[in-house]
């Protein structure tokens, strides 16, 4: 495709997001498209951005990537704090330097809130309060996690459906902004604006049967156990990051250092990785549920065929101009 194929018939930048659970094949699609059209892909997981951790991220490695540029990987150290206003930031530079090469650009990932920081903007909200954080871990102390999810629910019900009920920091942040501001988060974020407004934005979800996803989801925690995990592990510890590092608190590498502690044995902490990881994908199964214009494949993303119904999809954004236009 030329500079020309990639803007719509408004001459508005073309935009391809590939979002959905994990193990659902997104790095797959999102590199088969590439290919195809002259494309580039943009990662989209809060883990990821961490050099280092590869293996339990599913980072495709430098030989497999076809000579496809990929960027928001590998972008800080683990002491780092990445954050989704950063990544905002980051992504939309990114969007406009592929655009004005003439290649497409392509997110690709299942982080929810920076998908949505980069397509709907972001609340940045007020400081902390610590006084007000203090009151608030010490109900959760108290009365457990679910009281903080029931006072938000009765206050904020759209943000308390996107927030487990288990996640205290998001519960809290939540609750102060609402204490603070006397609006809550579901108000503020209306009130944003992407910082890439003025793309069309064509976004694909993958959703796969649950029993499917399941076992797609075992398979690739036992091939990341023998392809190293624990080894990549304790390498980043002998490198000196502290256990305490942001991206040690992660999925999959959160339960790997618990194994490393001697708090359970290995087959313990696979079996513990999956249920996670399917709780994680239910998680986020949900959360791009609630985001507007997603179109919804049951194919892996891997699978040609999936490849080919994107790109049909994204010749009928260009020509007829069905993005979904980011203001």
């Amino acid at each position: 495709m030329t500079r020309d194929r990639l803007r719509d018939r408004e001459g508005r930048p073309v935009l391809l997001a590939v979002v959905g659970p994990t193990a659902t094949g997104k790095s797959a699609l999102a590199l088969s498209i590439a290919a195809r059209v002259g494309g580039e892909v943009l990662g989209c997981d809060s883990t990821a951005v961490y050099r280092g951790f590869d293996i339990g991220t599913d980072k495709v490695p430098a030989g497999r990537q076809r000579g496809v540029p990929h960027h928001l990987i590998d972008i800080v150290e683990p002491v780092e704090v990445y954050s989704a206003a950063r990544y905002r930031r980051d992504a939309a530079r990114v969007v406009r330097e592929v655009t004005g090469r003439g290649r497409l650009p392509i997110v690709a990932g299942g982080t929810g809130l920076y998908y949505r920081a980069l397509t709907r903007g972001l609340f940045e909200g007020p400081g902390r309060d610590p006084g007000l954080r203090a009151r608030l871990e010490r109900v959760a102390r108290g009365r457990g996690a679910g009281a903080l999810h029931r006072l938000l629910a009765r206050h904020d019900p759209a943000s308390a459906r996107r927030i487990h009920p288990a996640d205290e920091k998001r519960l809290v942040r939540a609750l102060e902004v609402l204490r603070l501001t006397g609006r809550t988060l579901t108000d503020h974020f209306a009130a944003t604006r992407s910082p890439i407004a003025g793309h069309a934005v064509l976004t694909v979800g993958l959703r796969l049967p649950m029993e499917q996803l399941e076992a797609r989801i075992a398979d690739r925690v036992d091939r990341q156990l023998a392809g190293g995990l624990l080894d990549e592990v304790r390498g980043l510890l002998a490198r000196g990051v502290p256990e305490d590092a942001g991206p040690f608190g992660g999925l999959v590498y959160r339960q790997v250092l618990e194994h490393l502690r001697g708090e359970r044995d290995l087959r313990g902490t696979r079996d513990l990785v999956v249920r996670e990881n399917r709780r994680y994908a239910r998680r986020q199964l949900t959360w791009f549920k609630g985001e507007p214009g997603v179109h919804w494949m049951g194919t892996p993303g891997e699978h040609p065929a999936a490849c080919d119904a994107v790109a049909e999809r994204l010749d009928a954004a260009i020509r007829y101009g069905t993005g979904r236009v980011l203001s």
